[in-house]
């Protein structure tokens, strides 16, 4: 007879891990051995589909129950698409065109991929309502400001994704969406909102029979002064008690600001534990065996020095098993899509022009100008701007500018005023990519300035739509930074019909 499984086999259950390689390194396929209950897939893993199936099944070789993990929300956010930008519009996209059925059809398209290589859990959808405009890390992940809104489309990816056999991950409970911070770098504070309605969309998630719900490093200021990550508040009495929910609960990244700002790694995570966690992601940054046998034992010794009860870490191991259960299940009546139909066609929907819309001529390829500011944590640096991308591919060495503060905006106007003897002035096309001119000071400056030079440039807005141009300006909004949204917006300008 099999004995009950050790405190360190238990801990070890809880843990999704990040590493580095682009094939599984010995401690991993070790401590899968010895039970750990899954890994989270970063960029830095794909290289491509045949590799990363090749990756799963070395995972799922060393523990079968193992759950493979991916942040793939489409638009912005991608993994699996990391290195061009994602074949897919994110929920902003989404949101904006207002067909539950696209929605369903999306979650489901990614799905099918995320399936054919292996993965087994897909930390979305983003069921955040983003009522700050000046969010700096949800904005387009979010299908809009207005709950019932969100809460329909949610409730459409989670039945899209989770019919393709893959589990669905509703974040970041219980609402990032009015925040004017990024729990990557630091620790918000919020409100629940009027009559919880942050929280609808986490009700349409569960009622749609989501798999597991994401927790935020948020502090909610009606229910507790801790983190939701670490509040039994939020996470037993509001969650389990009132919401009703019986899946897996996961932590965001345990290293991130909002937890590790105040207090060690290992403490977070096994106060995340007696919470109420029952995942800990880990891995986004410490991503080594150090890190895991660190966590792990952190674990084993609040057990044993009563700072943790036995019973609810067992309780949060057999919640990780009772996923992979149900990941099984949910992929023996899978039904897969057929191809990236529906993302095509939302991306084109999702399109939105204002002003005269400027064509470019087949022979005469646009000068892009973007305005850069950092990208969040979330997305990531390594994946590419889809709009230079998209016009990268069209016109092979096209003319691309980088601005990234209002002086060089206003020295590049300069020159493309300018008139050189015996040279006409610029007159390529122009085109001005921008993303979230109302939370960076500096980019209506250098827009004023640019569009003064050429008032015939094309603004092209990748970001939350809360700042218009000028009357007259000829501007498209994307609703997204992803390469179909980008390709939807080069097809369109390069002579496409406007959506309809």
């Amino acid at each position: 007879m099999t004995g009950s499984p050790s405190l360190r086999a238990l801990a070890l259950a809880t843990l999704q891990p990040g590493f580095v390689g682009l094939t599984a390194p010995e401690w991993l396929l070790r401590e899968l051995e010895a039970g750990l209950g899954g890994v989270a897939l970063f960029g830095r893993n794909i290289e491509s589909p045949e590799q990363v199936a090749a990756l799963t099944a070395q995972i799922h070789e060393a523990n079968p129950a193992a759950i493979v993990a991916i942040d793939e929300e489409a638009g912005d956010v991608t993994r699996l698409e990391h290195a061009t930008g994602s074949s897919w519009p994110g929920n902003l996209a989404l949101g904006h065109v207002d067909d539950v059925s696209i929605t369903e059809d999306v979650a489901r398209e990614i799905g099918t991929m995320l399936d054919s290589v292996g993965v087994d859990l897909d930390y979305a959808p983003d069921a955040d309502v983003n009522s700050n405009p000046d969010n700096p890390v949800i904005g387009v992940r979010s299908f809009g400001s207005d709950p019932d809104h969100v809460a329909r489309h949610t409730a459409a990816w989670v039945r899209g994704l989770q019919s393709a056999g893959i589990l669905a991950c509703a974040k970041h409970f219980p609402g990032h969406g009015d925040t004017a911070q990024d729990s990557h770098l630091e620790l918000p504070t919020v409100r629940l909102g009027h009559e919880g309605w942050a929280l609808r969309p986490f009700r349409a998630a569960i009622e749609a029979g989501v798999a597991s719900i994401m927790s935020a490093h948020i502090v909610v200021r009606d229910l507790d002064h801790d983190p939701a990550t670490l509040s039994r508040t939020v996470l037993v009495d509001l969650l389990r008690g009132e919401l009703g929910f019986r899946g897996l609960a996961i932590s965001d990244g345990m290293e991130m600001g909002g937890i590790t700002g105040s207090m060690d790694l290992t403490e977070g995570c096994v106060r995340a534990i007696g919470a109420g966690i029952d995942a800990l992601c880990i891995g986004g940054g410490l991503a080594g065996e150090d890190t895991v046998a660190a966590v792990a034992t952190a674990l084993v010794d609040a057990v044993r020095d009563g700072r943790l009860d036995e019973e609810r870490l067992a309780e949060a191991a057999a919640h990780v098993g009772e996923a992979s259960e149900l990941r099984g299940r949910l992929r023996q009546r899978r039904q897969p899509s057929p191809g990236n139909i529906a993302g095509l066609e939302a991306a084109h929907r999702a399109l939105m022009v204002r002003g005269p819309l400027q064509m470019v001529e087949p022979d005469r390829p646009p000068h892009l100008i973007e305005l850069t500011a950092p990208s969040n944590q979330a997305v990531g640096d390594e994946t590419p701007s889809g709009l230079a991308a998209a016009v990268g591919q069209r016109w092979p060495g096209a003319r691309r500018t980088a601005v990234a503060t209002a002086q060089q905006a206003t020295d590049l106007a300069t020159s493309l005023a300018a008139r050189t003897p015996g040279k006409p002035p610029d007159v390529s096309p122009l085109w001005i990519a921008v993303r979230d001119p109302h939370r960076h000071d500096w980019m209506p400056v250098a827009l004023d300035a640019l569009l003064r030079a050429r008032p015939d440039a094309v603004i092209i807005d990748t970001g939350w739509p809360d700042w218009s141009p000028p009357t007259g300006t000829s501007f498209v909004a994307t609703r997204g930074a992803s390469r179909v949204t980008a390709d939807a917006a080069v097809t369109l300008l390069a002579g496409g019909s406007p959506p309809g």
